[in-house]
């Protein structure tokens, strides 16, 4: 009896002291039977579910999972789990709980066995809120680390990397296992061992510190680096925080400083720095010796000081609107000698486009510009007449066709040939022929406009340029015109001639399209006009009758072209370059005449433009262009886009045919951004209201805008931002010749970069090889187009060799 109570005694005390471990366990515990009904408990279980003191009976089985549904989120899975856990009494259960009130409580229940079987659970919780928060928290610096664009290290007083951001691996090419296997001495070959413990007994006391030093990359590359290094302890553990910048580029900047100061106080040219108010900050030596002042004489003084009146006020209008302004004028040294000088004067601009620095170069060419001016007037004007000779007339010429061709107009050629001037030569001699002839031209000059070029050719043979001329009827006045002053007698000292004229008339591009057929038509026109009795102008009839003849024929034919189902639309698909993917193509039309057979729109395109017939023709492409869109964005990709040309004449003549446009694709259930108006540069610089209203229109609807052949008008830049243009097309004739370190290139590569600043996307036409690809891909051109991909084709044929999207 005595040993059975002194057992019993142990017992309770063994239970006494489990009780009073688990009442001081951080841990809420629970321990239930077989059947749930409560065992034991401890007060850290009732603090955590929230169970109010006395509510919870040992034998009790329900009632404390009713607190814990009052608290959990999730109270469904907390419920579905805790069937599974019964359903099984051998399971062992580990899960994170969710309060309602944001706490995350880490939950754990294994079973209990008596004499080898299972005889209850014991279920454990512990608030786990604060390390989740930290997790968190660490987890949010280290992703703020990551983003960073300088490298970060966390580095111990053995050199040795406990942390390393993503830059640091960037910039070094190592993983972060293999950095955190490193050290400083691995990357840092300014620091050996001695040199590191000095930096960081250095670092101890200053607690933070900025030096520049060299990293070497896993490849064994070197590169400049600006650290900054930051000491704290944490757990009496001393660290360094150090943050690297890579200054590669400063350093070159810096360099270049350097090199350029020594090239401002060695060069040749003359250099001078003005303030904001153009008062000069600075010279170099250069400026001395071209002007003779000296820097004391000018520093604070008006870059003008050298001004003769001469300057033009276009020059300082263009450094004030634009910021620079390059060409030749004439200043005054210091005593008083009148020189020329070529200068170059550029602005430097802050953030706020506010001008700081005025910067202004020139160079004394005096000498050049006698010398150049002898020989350019001898190489270009007639000695005896004083007007533009062969030479300067072809370049004359080739330069007005081209004018003419861009803005699509009509220029004359007039060929005159004195008649009978080998008769007054013969008779008179050459000094009165010479004079007869620069009375001629003079009478020539005065019978045309100043905008024309009078030229001649030799002997005596003239020529007349009449740009812009229009009606051919003003050709024919202005000959008629010259006609008659050249009846008017010649007074050659005591001496008087009469001569008279015949002229040869031809036009650009009527007669021809080249300087050379041009010339030999005029020149035809006039022997004839000689043959026909001379003192008379002569057109070139047959040429003129037989392509004025066949353009009515075409126009005839282009009326009927339309009614007849003659027209049809290819597409040439715009290759987006780095990803091979085909979402966008071209549509271009083409004419299937029943007799003539295919007829390029390089032929039809003009005349229908002239007769007016564009708007119909370019109405019915939208039309086409519009529903293949709507089909090919169900068979193709949803995001199918379509280019469609549109004509100058097209937005001049139809004020509101882009509404016309707009109700045809909401028609269509199509977005704006189904189609992409592709217009010219000549359309930008004569951009009156009317088409400004309907650019803007197409915008506002969602429509987008692409500037074709690109590099080849004159329009100003200042339109690409005024209309928000989201493409531009590089013109074939840059990609025609793509090579590296050609000009081409560098032109192509400079559009592409302006285009970007700008947010301009960039297409690239006419890529016929692989090569021109590749220097374009490269150039980070975004789009590609031309024969290397595939021509123009049918839209069945189309769709059969792109359907997946892809080349």
């Amino acid at each position: 009896m005595v040993q059975s109570k002194q057992k019993q005694a142990s017992l309770q005390k063994s239970l006494s002291i489990l009780q009073a471990a688990l009442d001081s366990s951080t841990d809420a515990i629970l321990v239930v039977d077989l059947f749930g009904k409560i065992a034991t408990f401890n007060p850290q279980f009732m603090r955590i579910w929230g169970i109010p003191a006395g509510s919870l009976q040992i034998g009790d089985d329900e009632k404390s999972l009713s607190y814990a549904l009052k608290l959990l989120k999730d109270p469904p899975a907390f419920l579905s789990r805790i069937e599974e856990i019964y359903k099984n009494p051998k399971q062992r259960h580990a899960s994170e709980l969710e309060f309602k009130d944001g706490r995350f409580i880490e939950s754990y229940c294994q079973p209990q066995y008596l004499d080898g079987q299972p005889a209850g659970r014991v279920w454990s919780f512990r608030d786990i809120t604060e390390q989740k928060t930290s997790r968190k928290r660490l987890a949010q610096l280290s992703f703020g680390m990551d983003q960073m664009h300088d490298s970060a290290y966390l580095i111990t007083e053995n050199a040795g990397f406990v942390y390393i951001n993503n830059q640091s691996c960037k910039a070094l090419g190592y993983s972060h296992q293999e950095l955190l296997q490193m050290s400083v001495f691995d990357v840092d070959p300014c620091f050996p061992r001695h040199v590191w413990a000095a930096h960081w007994a250095e670092l101890k006391i200053k607690r933070s510190n900025k030096l520049e030093t060299i990293h070497k990359t896993k490849d064994g590359r070197l590169f400049p680096v600006e650290v900054v290094a930051n000491y704290f302890e944490y757990a009496n553990v001393g660290y360094n925080l150090a943050i690297a910048r890579d200054i590669s580029e400063r350093k070159r900047i810096e360099e270049a400083l350097q090199q350029a100061a020594l090239i401002y106080q060695n060069s040749s040219e003359a250099m001078l720095l003005a303030d904001s108010d153009d008062r000069i900050l600075t010279i170099n030596a250069a400026f001395t010796t071209i002007t003779g002042y000296q820097s004391d004489e000018v520093v604070g003084k008006h870059i003008g000081i050298l001004n003769t009146g001469g300057h033009s006020e276009a020059m300082w209008q263009a450094i004030h609107s634009k910021g620079s302004w390059q060409g030749e004028i004439w200043d005054k040294r210091k005593n008083g000698e009148l020189f020329a000088k070529w200068l170059t004067i550029n602005t430097i601009f802050d953030a706020q486009q506010t001008m700081q620095r005025r910067v202004a170069l020139f160079s004394d060419i005096t000498e050049k510009k006698k010398t150049e001016g002898v020989i350019w007037q001898q190489a270009n004007f007639d000695p005896l007449t004083q007007l533009p000779n062969r030479r300067m007339f072809y370049d004359r010429l080739s330069q007005d066709i081209k004018k003419a061709h861009r803005e699509h107009k009509r220029l004359a050629l007039l060929f005159i040939d004195l008649d009978l001037f080998k008769e007054v030569n013969d008779t008179l001699g050459h000094d009165m022929g010479d004079e007869l002839l620069q009375i001629a031209a003079h009478r020539i000059l005065a019978g045309v406009r100043e905008t024309d070029t009078v030229a001649r050719l030799g002997g005596d043979e003239f020529t007349v340029i009449l740009s812009d001329v229009g009606d051919p009827a003003n050709a024919e006045r202005i000959a008629g015109n010259l006609l008659q002053k050249m009846t008017e007698c010649f007074q050659l000292g005591n001496e008087v001639a009469y001569i008279s004229t015949s002229i040869g008339i031809a036009f650009y591009p009527d007669d021809a399209d080249n300087l050379k057929s041009l010339l030999k038509h005029a020149d035809q026109a006039m022997y004839a006009a000689k043959r026909q009795g001379r003192n008379q102008y002569c057109f070139f009839i047959p040429t003129m009758q037989e392509s004025a003849q066949a353009r009515l024929r075409l126009s005839n034919d282009l009326r009927l072209a339309l009614a007849g189902q003659q027209f049809y639309l290819c597409y040439q698909p715009i290759v987006e370059l780095a990803t091979n993917t085909v979402r966008k193509a071209e549509a271009l039309i083409r004419w299937q005449h029943p007799t003539r057979g295919l007829i390029s729109p390089a032929d039809f395109i003009p005349i229908a433009e002239e007769t007016g017939l564009i708007s119909s023709i370019g109405n019915w492409i939208f039309q086409e262009a519009a529903e293949q869109t709507s089909r090919w964005r169900q068979s193709i990709h949803e995001k199918f886009q379509i280019s469609i040309n549109k004509s100058p004449v097209q937005f001049r003549n139809e004020r509101d045919s882009h509404r016309d446009w707009l109700d045809r694709l909401e028609a269509l259930r199509l977005s704006g951004q189904s189609v992409v108006i592709e217009i010219t540069e000549g359309l930008l610089l004569d951009a009156n209201s009317s088409v400004a209203e309907q650019l803007l229109s197409f915008r506002d609807a969602g429509i987008q805008v692409s500037l074709d052949d690109f590099g080849t008008g004159y329009s100003s830049l200042s339109y690409l931002k005024k209309f928000d243009i989201d493409y531009l097309k590089i013109d074939q004739s840059f990609v025609r010749n793509l090579a590296i370190g050609s000009d081409d290139m560098a032109l192509c590569e400079a559009i592409i970069v302006m285009a970007h600043k700008l947010g301009i996307k960039v297409i690239a036409e006419g890529i016929e090889t692989s090569s021109q690809r590749e220097l374009l891909t490269a150039a980070g051109c975004d789009f590609g187009q031309g024969y290397l991909f595939a021509k123009p084709l049918p839209a069945q044929e189309f769709e059969r060799l792109f359907a997946d999207c892809k080349l």
